[in-house]
C-alpha cells in the first residue's frame, strides 16, 4: 500500500513519467480504462479511504498522487455516488502538510457529535488517517507514522484540519498506520483498528480525540508474508448471533504471491477481538484484489456489508501498460456468511445498479449438454465490457475461454483437485512484469454438483464469483484485442442456462 522505498529517491523519480505521451499510449489508455469500474481521472490510485454513506450519497475516498502515475506523496482523493455504480468525481479532500502525507484511514459519521466538531443539528462527517512524515523516515527516526482527524460539516465536500492533530501519537513504532473507526454499541465508546507491523492494535475512544489502548491481535496467528496493513472490524448478525469479521490486508504472502486480504471470524467485546479458529481465510483468491475496506453506516441491514479494493498488486501496480491513469477499484460487494463443513466463511456477491449499465443479452442458451467445445458467442466486432451467467450440473472439470484471434482468457473448474481457477497465461501484453501470468487456483467451498457462475469482465479485468460467491477470484488482465468469443469445453457438461450480456460505460 505505502511502498516507502520510493521516499529516499526524491522527486526525480516519481515525477519522470511526467514527459510527453505519444498518441499510441493514448489509444492504450482507453483500450484499458475500465468501463464500468471506478477509476480516477489521471493519475495514480491505490486503497480505498473513508468510505462512508451519508445524506443519500456513497463516499469514496481514496489514496492519490495527483502528479503522476506512480506512487507518491499521498492525498485523499473523493467521489460520490447514489447507485454505487455511477460516480462523480470531486475536488481532493485531504491535502499533505507540515505533519505528512495523508495515508489511509476511515472516516464516520458522529451522530452524537462526540467530537464536538459538528454545526448546529447537523452531525460532523469525520476522517481519521494516518500521517506519514517522510522528513522523519529519511532521518531514521520511528515515530512517522501518527493518526489525526478532520471534520466537514457540508457533506464531505469540504474540510478543516482538527487543531489539535495528531490525535494518537506513535509510540516508537516504524509500521503504525490504516486507522479503521467504528461506534461499538454496547461499551458506547468509539473503536480503532490500528494496522502496527505484524499485528492489529485497538483503541477506543469516547470523543474521537483522546484514544486509549485496548488490546493487541495477531502476533502468531494468520499469513506473516508481509506487513499487515488497512484492518476493518464489523459485525454481521447470523441465525445464530452476531459475528465479528477482522480483515487483515498485508502486503507480501497472499494465495497467488504479493499483497492480498485474509479475513478472521470471531466475537468482540469492546476492548479484546477472540477468533473461532485459527484457520487463515482469503476474501478473494485473485491476485488483484487488496486493501479493501467496508462502508460506514448506510441502508444495510444487519446481515451484511458492504466492501471495495483496490484492484492491483504491489508486485507490478506501478508497471501495468497504462498512462494517464493507473489502477481501478473492485465492484462494490456485499459481504455476508455461510457455513462449510463446520467452518464459518464470507460470502461475496456484486452489488450496485447494474441493471442501469446492462444494454442487453448478446447470447442466450439453455438445456444445452456439451460433448467438446461448444461456441456460445462469437462477435466478430469484439466484446470489451460483459457479464456472463452460467448455471450448469457436472461431474467432471469445465472451463469457459474468452478469446480473440490469438488470445485467451479461461474461467474453469478442476475436478481432481476441486478447485476454480482463472488462466491468464493466454495473454499477449505481459512483458511488464514477469510476476503477472500465471493461473490462479481457488478452492471450491460447496460439495454440490450443480455450479453457479457470475463473471464480469471489464476492458483490463475479470471478477469471478463462484457458487453465490462463496469464491470468488479478481484479476487484472491487458489484452491486445477485446475478446470476439466465448466457447465453453466439458465432457457432458450438462448446462441450464448460459447468458452473455453487455455491459456499456459508466461514464457515458
Amino acid at each position: 500500500m505505502k511502498y516507502f522505498q520510493f521516499l529516499i529517491l526524491g522527486f526525480s523519480l516519481i515525477t519522470s513519467c511526467k514527459s510527453s505521451i505519444t498518441s499510441e499510449e493514448l489509444k492504450d489508455d482507453e483500450q484499458y480504462r475500465p468501463a464500468f469500474h471506478f477509476t480516477p481521472e489521471k493519475m495514480w490510485m491505490n486503497d480505498p479511504n473513508g468510505m462512508v454513506y451519508f445524506d443519500g450519497e456513497y463516499h469514496l475516498f481514496y489514496q492519490h498522487y495527483p502528479d503522476s502515475n506512480v506512487w507518491g506523496p499521498m492525498h485523499w482523493g473523493h467521489a460520490v455516488s447514489t447507485d454505487l455504480m455511477h460516480w462523480e468525481h470531486l475536488p481532493i479532500a485531504l491535502y499533505p502538510d507540515s505533519l505528512g502525507y495523508i495515508f489511509s484511514g476511515s472516516a464516520v459519521i458522529d451522530w452524537e457529535n462526540t467530537s464536538g466538531l459538528g454545526k448546529g443539528d447537523k452531525p460532523p462527517m469525520v476522517a481519521v488517517y494516518t500521517y506519514h512524515d517522510p522528513i522523519r523516515e529519511k532521518d531514521g527516526e520511528n515515530t512517522y507514522q501518527t493518526q489525526a482527524i478532520a471534520y466537514s460539516n457540508d457533506n464531505g465536500r469540504s474540510w478543516t484540519k482538527y487543531e489539535g492533530n495528531p490525535v494518537l501519537p506513535n509510540p516508537g513504532i516504524q509500521d503504525f498506520r490504516d486507522p479503521k473507526v467504528i461506534w461499538h454499541k454496547k461499551s458506547g465508546k468509539w473503536i480503532m483498528a490500528l494496522a502496527v507491523a505484524d499485528h492489529i492494535s485497538f483503541y477506543s475512544s469516547p470523543d474521537l480525540k483522546d484514544w486509549s489502548f485496548e488490546s493487541d491481535f495477531g502476533k502468531d496467528i494468520g499469513a506473516h508474508g508481509g506487513v499487515w496493513e488497512c484492518p476493518d472490524l464489523f459485525p454481521i448478525i447470523e441465525n445464530i448471533g452476531e459475528k465479528w469479521i477482522l480483515l487483515v490486508s498485508l502486503t507480501n504472502g497472499g494465495p497467488q504471491g504479493g499483497s492480498a486480504t485474509q479475513y478472521f471470524i470471531g466475537d468482540f467485546d469492546g476492548s479484546v477481538f477472540t477468533p473461532e479458529d485459527t484457520v487463515t481465510r482469503w476474501i478473494d483468491y485473485g491476485k488483484d484484489n487488496y486493501a479493501g475496506v467496508t462502508w460506514s453506516d448506510g441502508p444495510f441491514d444487519d446481515r451484511s456489508k458492504l466492501f471495495i479494493g483496490w484492484m492491483s498488486n504491489w508486485q507490478y501496480s506501478q508497471v501495468v501498460p497504462t498512462v494517464t491513469w493507473r489502477s481501478a477499484m473492485t465492484l462494490p460487494r456485499t459481504l455476508s456468511l455461510f457455513q462449510f463443513e463446520n467452518k464459518k466463511f464470507i460470502r461475496s456477491v456484486p452489488t450496485g445498479d447494474l441493471n442501469s449499465i446492462t444494454v442487453g443479452e448478446l447470447a442466450r442458451k439453455a438445456d444445452m449438454t456439451v460433448t467438446e467445445t461448444d461456441t456460445v458467442l462469437k462477435y466478430p466486432e469484439g466484446i470489451g465490457s460483459f457479464g456472463l451467467d452460467m448455471k450448469c450440473q457436472s461431474n467432471v472439470d469445465f472451463e469457459l475461454v474468452f478469446s480473440n484471434d490469438n488470445e485467451f482468457l479461461k474461467v474453469g473448474f478442476d475436478e481432481n483437485e476441486n478447485m476454480y481457477y482463472v488462466d491468464r497465461t493466454g495473454l499477449n501484453n505481459q512483458d511488464f512484469s514477469n510476476l503477472f501470468s500465471g493461473i490462479h487456483n481457488a478452492p471450491r467451498l460447496d460439495d454440490r454438483k450443480f455450479f453457479e457462475i457470475e463473471i464480469f469482465v471489464d476492458r483490463s479485468s475479470i471478477e469471478v464469483f463462484f457458487d453465490g460467491g462463496k469464491t470468488v477470484v479478481t484479476d487484472l488482465y491487458f489484452s491486445d484485442n477485446e475478446f470476439t468469443t466465448i466457447t465453453v469445453t466439458g465432457n457432458d457438461l450438462l448446462i441450464e442456462e448460459i447468458i452473455a450480456y453487455e455491459l456499456q460505460s459508466i461514464w457515458d
